[in-house]
């Protein structure tokens, strides 16, 4: 391997995502400038583990991986407050408990969801905890099949399902006032 190539596979096969990156780490911490640090330091691990990368391998994952590896670095660093660490079992939510009249109001859930601004639904997703957001994220925001997503979260996939249905309801009770506010759905 010529030692230009590591470089040219950076810039060929990472560096396409850093959107995605910057996007997951903007609404994984809500702040911009904690946001751009956390990707520029998960960018410069992939550039530095470059070599370790497997042709073939989805980059997009490989990447998030170290994101959400980065961020659990960080969160565990001294003098870092964790993001609302809360208990799956400790959530107010429990979509199991959803009546059949609180569903029906969503009668339309994707075109109520377009209807809100990029802005409401950030803020709604940086309300959830850290790792259902991220579950979110992944197979909602990304369109990450599940089985990816659980392999970057380092989960079973019947946890990312768990996780993705609590979460898409929790994000509905979110928005629901909103929604009723804007008319989109009744009162």
């Amino acid at each position: 391997m010529s030692a230009d190539e590591p470089n040219r596979k950076f810039h060929d096969v990472v560096w396409p995502h850093l959107a995605t990156v910057l996007r997951v780490a903007r609404i994984l911490t809500g702040e911009d400038a904690e946001a751009e640090d956390l990707a520029q330091d998960t960018m410069l691990r992939a550039f530095r583990g470059i070599e370790s990368f497997a042709p073939g391998t989805d980059a997009k994952a490989w990447l998030l991986t170290i994101l959400r590896r980065t961020r659990i670095d960080r969160l565990r660093s001294p003098g870092t407050a964790t993001d609302r660490a809360v208990s799956l079992e400790a959530l107010e939510i429990e979509p199991a408990g959803e009546t059949a009249e609180s569903k029906s109001e969503w009668e339309r859930p994707g075109e109520i969801l377009n209807a809100f601004s990029d802005r409401q639904v950030i803020e709604a997703l940086q309300m959830l905890p850290e790792e259902i957001r991220l579950t979110l994220l992944l197979v909602d925001v990304e369109g990450m099949d599940q089985r990816d997503a659980a392999s970057v979260l380092e989960v079973p996939v019947g946890t990312i399902k768990s996780r993705a249905h609590r979460g898409r309801a929790m994000l509905r009770r979110a928005l629901l006032p909103m929604a009723k506010e804007m008319r989109f759905v009744r009162e």
